[in-house]
């Protein structure tokens, strides 16, 4: 299971990176999981880059995604997913400047599954994962429900995640140990708990296996249901409190490696279905079953588990 690290004294970042929002930690040790909290002197740096990430990701679709937006022919990938022009010339984009920022390979959606392995195991000391364009049948339907997700991972867990909606200008970022926010505003935007009979929840039916698909629409726990056809967005919902449930059944490294950040960093719980310890769990099928407050997230968790 993971959630969010107990609070820590922090005060607002002056200067360039002021008007982020983001904090900047005094002292140095070990938050819960695990996770290094950096002594302040190195957090600049890291900071520098997060604020850096952010513009990248708004470059790269204000010049390779939304001038193909609604213009643009697709194709069909082996696995039956949708696969544009303008995925392969985002994720070409990223990989220039991606490195430019930090010296490290890139993992793109818009690879090979040889590929991917390859690069996963020979990196584990720095490697860029992208979603060029999460959600590309939104895309290519005119739906804005699609975003450029970047994730920066070490020893198999995100350090720094950004993902950015062009439509909606909204851009969500975390960087470890720190907070999450989205366009400056520090996550969650709603407070409080909710009953679970009143909870909206997103849930991915396709790749849900067992009793779940068929329960979770007959006899759901929860209040209403919700599919924005992103799993990025989704964990960015998440993170925002726009809804208080997840469920997904298989979401590959690329899905979740920004995402599941900015949900941590805002508080959100989160498991697979098969175990606590999500980050081992299958990296390219990770299930994932999450919520925004604990309460909810032991009713959730024991319900779907139950119904599996």
């Amino acid at each position: 299971m993971r959630g969010p690290a107990e609070p820590r004294k922090n005060t607002a970042l002056r200067g360039p990176d002021a008007h982020l929002g983001f904090p900047l930690v005094h002292g140095g040790g070990f938050g819960l999981y695990n996770r290094p909290i950096v002594p302040w002197s190195h957090a600049v740096p890291d900071l520098e880059k997060l604020e850096r990430l952010c513009a990248i990701a708004r470059q790269v679709a204000e010049e390779e995604v939304m001038p193909r937006f609604l213009s643009v022919p697709t194709e069909r990938k082996r696995d039956g997913s949708l696969f544009t022009e303008a995925d392969l010339a985002t994720q070409m984009a990223l990989a220039r400047l991606l490195y430019d920022l930090a010296p490290y390979p890139m993992l793109g959606e818009e690879m090979s599954d040889e590929k991917h392995q390859q690069l996963w195991d020979e990196n584990q000391s720095g490697l860029w994962v992208v979603d060029p364009i999460d959600g590309t049948t939104n895309f290519v339907h005119g739906l804005p429900h699609f975003a450029v997700s970047i994730s920066l991972m070490r020893c198999g867990r995100p350090m720094m995640g950004v993902v950015y909606l062009p439509v909606l200008n909204e851009c969500f970022y975390a960087l470890a140990g720190y907070g999450a926010w989205m366009n400056g505003v520090r996550l969650p935007l709603v407070h409080g708990e909710t009953q679970m009979a009143e909870a909206v929840a997103i849930v991915e039916p396709k790749w849900l296996s067992g009793r779940l698909p068929s329960r979770v629409t007959t006899v759901p726990p929860f209040g209403s249901l919700r599919n924005f056809g992103a799993s990025t967005i989704d964990w960015c919902y998440l993170a925002a409190g726009r809804v208080d449930l997840m469920l997904h059944g298989a979401q590959k490294l690329w899905d979740y490696a920004a995402g599941a950040l900015i949900a941590e960093e805002a508080g959100c719980l989160y498991a697979a279905l098969a175990t606590d310890d999500y980050w081992r769990h299958n990296i390219w099928a990770r299930s994932v079953v999450a919520a925004r407050t604990p309460t909810l997230f032991e009713a959730w968790k024991t319900w779907a588990r139950a119904n599996h």
